[in-house]
């Protein structure tokens, strides 16, 4: 079966080098000899599942699953949906996608974070859903604000949801972030700077979606995530693959 093969190698131009002296942190983070290459094992190509047991109903409406009854979190309402696929435009159903945030205040709620913003006492700022059988997924909560980090003097992250996707296997897990369409900050941020291709940087923005959008109620957003494809089990009969 088509879905047994090893993953595609990962492109390394596309993505971005782990030594990027702007971004400061990533000097002390970053290897200092080559990477070694290693082909996947059994174990990577194949698990995790997950079921619907899982999860609870209500773990992907971030709107309602730290409020308080009758009560709701402070800020711009949104939706954010789309598809994950992998490189062959399969769709991959049944993955578990997890996503945190910042507050509308640009404030997470951990007991490290410092910065001035006020913490919402209705926002948790933490969901998860499996996807469908097409691959799709969706979320409600509030647009993210922007906050400042001890990176330069005056370095701030543009508004931005923490993404975190398990794929059919741990070789194909994701672990990434995504921004908002029309942030003037995403140029500006040194973590984004060490992006080499510009269509790579397009590739983390969540575009408005007004289709998705509920009429005074919540504003949508669009995220499709594509994760490493897996090349085709080889026949004798079909040396081209499944």
């Amino acid at each position: 079966m088509s879905d047994q093969g090893e993953f595609y190698q990962r492109d390394r131009d596309w993505h971005p080098p782990a030594l990027a002296p702007a971004y400061k942190t990533s000097v002390t983070r970053s290897p200092r000899l080559p990477l070694i290459s290693l082909e996947n094992t059994a174990s990577e190509i194949t698990g995790p599942t997950f079921g619907h047991g899982d999860i609870d109903a209500g773990d992907n409406d971030l709107l309602t699953n730290f409020a308080k009854p009758g009560e709701s979190p402070i800020g711009e309402r949104i939706i954010l949906h789309g598809r994950v696929l992998d490189e062959n435009a399969r769709p991959v159903p049944g993955t578990l996608v997890e996503i945190w945030q910042a507050n509308a205040s640009g404030r997470y709620r951990h007991k490290k974070d410092g910065y001035l913003g006020a913490l919402d006492p209705n926002f948790g700022g933490c969901g998860r859903v499996l996807t469908d059988d097409e691959g799709r997924y969706s979320f409600r909560t509030v647009k993210p604000g922007a906050y400042p980090w001890r990176n330069r003097v005056n370095d701030w992250r543009p508004a931005h949801i923490h993404v975190s996707v398990f794929g059919t296997a741990f070789a194909q897990r994701l672990i990434t972030q995504l921004y908002f369409e029309g942030d003037p900050l995403i140029p500006r941020c040194p973590i984004v700077q060490s992006i080499a291709d510009p269509q790579a940087v397009e590739m983390l923005i969540a575009r408005l979606d007004m289709n998705a959008t509920i009429p005074l109620d919540t504003i949508a957003y669009r995220f499709d995530i594509v994760l490493r494809g897996r090349r085709s089990t080889m026949f004798e009969n079909r040396p081209e693959g499944n």
